[in-house]
């Protein structure tokens, strides 16, 4: 790290990286790094990774890069889909700053997104993994108020749920350095296994450490045809009618006891006994009688927040497609 950045830097501010990755992005990306530069109360370095864009959004970097030669850090890389590129960013960001933010190429960030999250990460001390994440502002693409998702989650941020679903958006997450450090040192090798990052990451959390769910949306998540993932605006049938054509044709199947496989064979040592008998109940009933797929489905300590998310949950398992 240069000496001149870090004289640059406030004492009495803490320091965030924002790690974002982007890909033929230049319509919103302007507006994101604004927003991004406009953050106040914390001194912000800005780690970019292009993932191989074809359109405007490397030479619109490559300006702002040059323009803020001590605030931005930016690498044109080759594709490698957005799992593995927010990991090679984790890779590449040297592991020196209070804490560390992911970012998406086409939201607007409050202006005090970050300074809230880092003030309700120092509210607690322990020595262990933490992150912070919130609620969103979707909006559509003129940035007009849709509905503000997700929720606050009703039951405990826990590993029980992270290993059946993610409610933490990837682009509100703030880590403290203990999850980066940690997170950054046990990537999986084989990302095929890995659903997305931002769920790894909460699934990594929620066993180690503590989760911080902030009920007050810190962005503005804007929806639009390009979107690779995210919040949907859509009424609850629609959104049922989607998943359902996803699981009829295979997309989603078994996805969930893959990457709690994955998780289980690289954290096995550092999970409690009781978690590790747990993941491997879940794992091992599966190849078990419809009977007993049944009755562990409904005794099973994992869980979705909605109900009836839940009842899918079970229904899948025991058809042996999770």
């Amino acid at each position: 790290m240069k000496k001149s950045q870090i004289l640059r830097w406030h004492v009495n501010k803490s320091k965030v990286c924002i790690m974002l990755s982007t890909y033929n992005g230049v319509k919103y990306i302007e507006e994101q790094m604004e927003s991004l530069l406009a953050q106040h109360e914390v001194d912000v370095q800005i780690n970019i990774r292009d993932d191989g864009s074809s359109d405007g959004t490397v030479q619109k970097l490559n300006e702002y890069a040059k323009s803020h030669p001590d605030q931005i850090r930016f690498i044109k890389g080759e594709n490698l889909g957005v799992i593995g590129s927010f990991f090679e960013l984790m890779c590449q960001t040297e592991p020196v700053y209070d804490y560390y933010a992911f970012c998406d190429q086409d939201d607007v960030w409050k202006r005090d997104k970050l300074i809230r999250a880092v003030t309700k990460l120092q509210l607690n001390q322990s020595n262990v993994p933490l992150m912070y994440c919130s609620s969103t502002q979707m909006v559509d693409q003129d940035l007009n108020n849709l509905n503000v998702w997700p929720t606050l989650p009703p039951k405990p941020l826990s590993m029980y749920n992270a290993m059946v679903e993610n409610c933490c958006v990837g682009c509100t997450m703030v880590l403290n350095p203990i999850a980066f450090q940690q997170v950054r040192m046990n990537i999986p090798s084989d990302l095929t296994q890995v659903i997305m990052h931002d769920w790894w990451i909460y699934l990594y959390v929620s066993a180690f450490g503590e989760v911080i769910f902030d009920e007050e949306p810190t962005i503005l998540y804007r929806q639009h045809q390009n979107n690779v993932l995210g919040g949907s605006s859509e009424g609850w049938i629609v959104k049922w009618k989607n998943r359902w054509n996803r699981f009829v044709n295979g997309k989603n199947h078994f996805i969930l006891s893959k990457q709690a496989k994955m998780f289980l064979q690289l954290h096995k040592d550092q999970l409690s006994a009781q978690q590790q008998k747990d993941i491997q109940c879940f794992l091992n009933q599966l190849d078990s009688s419809w009977i007993k797929r049944i009755k562990y489905a409904s005794i099973m300590p994992f869980y979705r927040h909605a109900s009836l998310d839940n009842l899918v949950l079970k229904l899948i398992y025991v058809l042996k497609k999770i």
